[in-house]
């Protein structure tokens, strides 16, 4: 069936789930769809969440491939790879002596190493799941992660920020002077990205800046409060810049716990809201074990408090700057009985259209690429995207910090004019939260 052409992957259930067009990222080899893997897929499709989508997506996908073929005898794609399903599940008794258990995971190893056995050295199995990667590899089958979405190495992503020594104190006092000074006359070492932030220092002397490619000016950034909120070291001041700036229509804040990531996105958001219809704050919801909400006792409100106090927990934080009948307090409530400010879960939110929002995704290292892409492109004319979240907090089984859909995105959309990005590492929530955050 596949001749001498190419590798053969073996693809696991969670690979179609993390990414329904996945079958079309081998090139010019061979993809194998276990019968197993179809079985699975199947009791995906009901629901709101990604993997939900990605199962619908990707059934309907094979249907267009085969047309009038039959799928166990394979089609070609048009990367000039090729794609067969196959049923070749029967468990060589040797294997059966290492794996007791009949369970998906086993089936599609199976079908592997019976593969390998008549492809020496061509079959690769490609899973989100290490633990089955491990067992492939314990049974004399190649395995690998699914590497597309991917970036090379966490430790050179992008920060949007820099620290800048021995700048000349004249250019230092000009800036302050002047309020911006040409890029060329800044001795910054290296041609800087859109929207990229700048300490520039000379001993005790230091001001703070950004990059605008538009007029490509060094500019001054000035410390800014934001509905009661006072950023507190450079990283914050630089995300207040991105997140009220109309021209950024993209910001992502990444960086560990306590540091005001969700914090400052908020405040911006309830300071500009003129500019917008509505302010939406969702995060993605990781249930316990892997269940379903809909097991939790109550109505949907109920069951998505626990998930979403962390972002009232913020909101308070916010309101509590100002006495109870003051106009600012009064305001932030008035705007959630109006629904004009938002909290719930990403899932209820996903597939609108939305124009002239505030939109911030909070905990976005729990995405995966193409749920952001999704997002992002969601939105419409005058609305502001924000993402946050912490690249080495993954709660998702088959996401790392080289995987995930925050990390993705700041590799991708670094240099281009609408986006910003700030790395945020100092904690301001306490000395004990960043004691604990550092060494534990």
């Amino acid at each position: 069936m596949f001749g001498n052409k190419g590798k053969i992957f073996v693809l696991d259930t969670n690979v179609i789930l993390h990414d329904y067009s996945a079958i079309y990222n081998f090139q010019e080899h061979n993809v194998v769809i276990p019968i197993t893997l179809l079985e699975e897929v199947d009791r995906f499709k009901k629901g709101n969440e990604i993997i939900n989508y990605n199962a619908r997506e990707f059934t309907r996908e094979l249907d267009s491939l085969s047309h009038d073929k039959l799928l166990n005898e394979g089609a070609s794609l048009d990367n000039g790879g090729f794609l067969v399903v196959l049923t070749d599940i029967v468990r060589d008794p040797d294997f059966v002596k290492i794996f007791w258990e009949d369970n998906a995971d086993h089936r599609i190893l199976s079908l592997s190493y019976n593969l390998s056995h008549k492809y020496p050295g061509r079959v690769v199995v490609v899973s989100k799941d290490i633990n089955l990667r491990m067992k492939a590899k314990s049974v004399g089958v190649m395995a690998e992660d699914y590497e597309t979405g991917k970036i090379k190495d966490i430790d050179d992503l992008y920060k949007g920020k820099n620290l800048v020594e021995h700048i000349p104190s004249e250019v230092i006092d000009t800036i302050y002077k002047n309020g911006s000074l040409p890029v060329e006359e800044v001795p910054l070492g290296k041609e800087p990205f859109p929207n990229e932030y700048f300490i520039l220092r000379n001993d005790s002397h230091s001001i703070l800046t950004v990059y605008q490619h538009s007029d490509r000016t060094i500019r001054y950034v000035e410390k800014r409060r934001t509905y009661g909120i006072v950023p507190r070291n450079a990283e914050q001041v630089f995300a207040i810049n991105a997140l009220m700036n109309p021209d950024i229509s993209l910001v992502t804040l990444a960086g560990k716990a306590g540091t005001g990531k969700t914090l400052m996105a908020l405040s911006a958001a309830i300071e500009g809201r003129k500019g917008y219809k509505q302010i939406l704050l969702a995060r993605p919801i990781i249930p316990l074990s892997n269940r379903d909400i809909g097991y939790l006792p109550g109505d949907i409100d109920s069951k998505l408090d626990p998930y979403m106090q962390p972002l009232f927990d913020n909101l308070s934080v916010i309101q509590n700057q100002f006495e109870e009948d003051s106009p600012e307090y009064q305001k932030i409530t008035k705007l959630l009985s109006t629904k004009k400010l938002l909290i719930t879960a990403l899932a209820y939110i996903r597939g609108r259209s939305l124009p002239r929002v505030y939109f911030i995704i909070d905990e976005a290292q729990n995405l995966t690429p193409h749920e952001v892409k999704t997002i992002i492109t969601r939105a419409g004319e005058g609305t502001k995207v924000v993402f946050t979240g912490d690249p080495y907090q993954i709660d998702t089984p088959y996401l790392d910090s080289r995987s995930n859909g925050l990390t993705y995105l700041i590799d991708r959309m670094k240099g281009q004019d609408i986006y910003a990005h700030v790395t945020m590492e100092k904690g301001e929530r306490s000395l004990l939260a960043e004691l604990a955050t550092n060494l534990l």
